[in-house]
């Protein structure tokens, strides 16, 4: 099924100085709308169950690749007829923490999801994007939205070298910029300074039941230059197993996994293991 996204500059002023540019489609701020009318009532006690609730109204919607590649300027993308493992995972942390707060109006989504995609919460061109999950982790650790609890439930710190982006420069249209490609190959020497923790894929089903519903799993990989594939969200399902909520390039569509997290790995050429993130 194809789907055509007509999108247009929408300017909206911030408490900051200067005006954040915005891309999003009338379809999809009224989509933003309807969204957060969704959800309302789903807000759980526990913030994991909540993310959970608000990820399955997700459900059946198309994964769409390279959503926020847009124009020659990097601009905050709103999107939700199509989503990629990490747009899904930061538009229902989003919604989520909306839901939590009470808030309901556009300017407050679009507060959050910046807040959420960029470094220290702030869209300063397309280097300050969190390309790198191991990053995004990081850095919104540091902003108090998360924690990356790998290191608690057995992982074990590994050093790999980051350099997928500046080694692929041709992958990426906005590396051709040269201002952009030093500033990403910054940001890939800041990586290869830190350690990473992550939970080992023969080692992830002997401590499933440390995960929660509601944590952020990021997929681990032995292709060089890159920490991790794929992102998603855990579930418990009625099997009493971790599964994996996630908008899938198998299905080409958010689903649940059909085979619990520790299963479903097996089948992913290159997985290494997992990181593990609690959003808080």
């Amino acid at each position: 099924m194809k789907y055509t996204l007509l999108f247009f500059l929408l300017f909206l002023p911030f408490s900051r100085t200067k005006a954040q540019t915005i891309t999003c489609s009338p379809l999809d701020k009224q989509a933003v709308q309807t969204k957060i009318d969704e959800i309302q009532g789903l807000e759980q006690p526990d913030f994991g169950q909540t993310l959970v609730a608000v990820g399955k109204t997700f459900l059946k919607t198309p994964y769409v690749a390279k959503t926020l590649e847009i124009g020659d300027t990097e601009t905050l993308v709103v999107n939700l007829q199509g989503l990629d493992c990490t747009t899904f995972v930061e538009n229902v942390l989003a919604f989520s923490m909306m839901l939590k707060e009470d808030k309901t109006s556009f300017e407050g989504f679009i507060k959050k999801l910046e807040t959420i995609r960029y470094k220290d919460g702030n869209l300063d061109g397309y280097a300050s994007r969190l390309h790198y999950f191991s990053e995004w982790i990081a850095n919104n650790a540091e902003k108090g939205l998360l924690k990356d609890i790998t290191g608690e439930i057995g992982g074990k710190e590994i050093t790999k070298d980051i350099n997928f982006m500046s080694e692929h420069r041709d992958l990426y249209p906005f590396l051709a910029d040269d201002t952009n490609f030093e500033k990403i190959k910054a940001s890939e020497n800041y990586l290869n300074s830190q350690p990473i923790c992550v939970l080992a894929q023969d080692q992830i089903a002997e401590n499933e039941h440390l995960i929660r519903s509601g944590d952020i799993i990021a997929l681990a990989t032995s292709i060089n230059g890159l920490d991790v594939t794929h992102t998603g969200i855990a579930t418990r399902e009625a099997d009493g197993r971790i599964h994996l909520l996630h908008a899938s390039t198998g299905s080409m569509e958010v689903e649940v996994s059909e085979k619990p997290l520790a299963e479903y790995l097996k089948k992913i050429k290159g997985n290494t293991g997992i990181m593990v993130a609690r959003p808080l």
